[in-house]
């Protein structure tokens, strides 16, 4: 999927739609008048540019998600990584952890993520 770029609002509201979803756009219509007050119109336009970058579909007026919330931010941390570290990953975390201290229970969360990625590709290379 290539990159997708939403601004803070289009993901406040990129957010209310997966919290709610499968939802109409007459609902979302009301969400978005009281959340941000936006007239009807902007609703709409602001749901057909989430449509047109591939996260939701609009069938015959019910809003439904593409992708997750979790695939959709997962993406974007990849593609952070990417555009600020080279894609290197260890750079990424140097960066992160420089001068923070992690907990010991931080520190074994992220040696199972770890663990668990290095299991997938050696699996993936087996097959």
């Amino acid at each position: 999927m290539s990159e997708i770029q939403l601004g803070v609002i289009e993901s406040r509201f990129a957010d209310m739609i997966w919290e709610k979803e499968p939802v109409t756009s007459t609902e979302l219509v009301k969400l978005a008048e009281q959340e941000f007050n936006w007239k009807r119109t902007t609703t709409h336009t602001v749901i057909k540019r989430l449509c047109d970058k591939g996260l939701f579909s609009n069938d015959k007026g019910m809003v439904s998600a593409l992708i997750s919330r979790d695939q959709f931010y997962s993406l974007q941390s990849r593609q952070f990584v990417e555009n600020a570290f080279g894609g290197s990953l260890p750079a990424f975390i140097a960066a992160f952890t420089n001068g923070a201290k992690l907990s010991p229970k931080e520190a074994k969360a992220i040696r199972k993520m770890i663990d668990g990625a290095e299991d997938k590709k050696a699996s993936k290379r087996g097959k």
